[in-house]
């Protein structure tokens, strides 16, 4: 992700006062502009594409919050999951998330494995006996730290655990959607994802809202403006349900962030109904 400079981010602190003015309005006028379904209806008023909001896990901080929001415009969203260790001292995948993530399938949010154990991808390599392999460090798990190669059908294990830990949660099946740690892939780990029916998705370069940066050089009302500014229809927009390493989270945009996109006449879809004749993955854009 390349860093503004500082003459832009002084420019955009200026801004930032207007920007609570302007997400206020944003917020009236969706109210009276459209109607909370018609942002949620996949289908924009003037023919343009949806707008696709996803969110990985995280440390759960915001997972309550980002939720209420999205009910409140009657949005809807896709959601990639991992085990990722919580403000509450459990784990995201844990028992103790059950009634979280039944609710967000019952709204008809859309799920997808990021990897179980927030596996990183690390490179290609060739095994001992010529079989085509990546290098990958899993961050969580009984594995965590270690560096190890894995073929076709190790991968596809762990994205299946996933897959399985959310049925057993929620009584429903996860969708053939997964996002690769950091958006870091190869051709190869994408075939090799592929090959168990897993579809790769990264993220717009516009859709990068920044919540891995530091809140003293990227304040909410500074990546708000950025948002608000580039986001265009078709765009793959990318954030967490927490970040650990953020001082003040950046959750809370999200509501001026929806209000002001559908004020400008956009509208939502999870990434079910992105089209599949794009072939290219959206570009990718950070490395934690």
């Amino acid at each position: 992700m390349r860093r503004a400079s500082d003459a832009s981010i002084a420019i955009a602190r200026r801004l930032a006062s207007r920007v609570v003015a302007r997400s206020a309005a944003c917020v009236v006028a969706a109210a009276y502009l459209l109607p909370a379904s018609a942002a949620a209806s996949g289908t924009c008023a003037d023919g343009r594409e949806p707008i696709y909001l996803t969110f990985d896990t995280g440390s759960q901080s915001q997972a309550m919050l980002i939720h209420d929001v999205l009910k409140k415009y009657d949005v809807h969203a896709t959601f990639f999951l991992a085990n990722e260790k919580t403000v509450r001292g459990d784990w995201s995948l844990d028992p103790s998330w059950t009634a979280y993530w039944k609710m967000l399938a019952s709204e008809g949010h859309a799920f997808g494995t990021h990897t179980f154990d927030h596996v990183y991808f690390r490179g290609d390599v060739e095994g001992d006996s010529g079989s085509h392999e990546v290098k990958v460090r899993p961050q969580f798990g009984a594995r965590a730290g270690q560096a190890m190669s894995w073929n076709a059908a190790q991968y596809c294990t762990e994205l299946d655990r996933v897959a399985q830990r959310f049925q057993g949660l929620t009584g429903q099946r996860l969708d053939a959607l997964w996002r690769a740690p950091g958006g870091k892939t190869s051709p190869r780990l994408i075939a090799f994802a592929s090959s168990c029916g897993y579809r790769h998705f990264g993220w717009s370069a516009a859709g990068f809202l920044g919540d891995e940066l530091p809140s003293d050089k990227y304040p909410n009302a500074v990546l708000l403006e950025r948002a608000l500014h580039n986001l265009k229809s078709g765009d793959i927009v990318m954030a967490h349900l927490g970040i650990w390493s953020r001082k003040i989270q950046l959750a809370p945009i999200l509501d001026p962030l929806i209000a002001g996109l559908v004020a400008r006449g956009h509208c939502f879809a999870t990434l079910r109904e992105y089209p599949r004749e794009r072939g290219l993955e959206p570009t990718r854009g950070h490395a934690s």
